[in-house]
């Protein structure tokens, strides 16, 4: 079983979503996942004020990545979630 390192962009509701609060429900839906493995959430400026969220896994590639993607999506205070990157990860 390969590991792959995956990247998704996620957009809150607003610029008064707690992107704190967003970060910690982010990571407790990706640990649901067998294999799932919460790395990173970095904010990226956008504009006005608003900020994403570019959250690094790590999840068995045995695993569709699709359903991690809808997990992120239903999360409260989620506009949308974007897959931007996604690579095997070596050693």
């Amino acid at each position: 079983m390969a590991t792959a390192g995956i990247q998704f962009k996620i957009m809150p509701e607003g610029i008064d979503t707690n992107l704190e609060t967003l970060k910690s429900e982010i990571k407790t839906a990706v640990e649901t996942f067998e294999s799932g493995v919460f790395n990173e959430a970095k904010e990226e400026p956008i504009a006005f004020g608003l900020k994403a969220l570019i959250v690094t896994i790590a999840l068995s590639e045995d695993e569709e990545s699709d359903a991690v993607e809808k997990a992120l999506s239903e999360i409260e205070g989620v506009s949308s979630v974007e897959l931007i990157d996604y690579r095997r990860v070596v050693g």
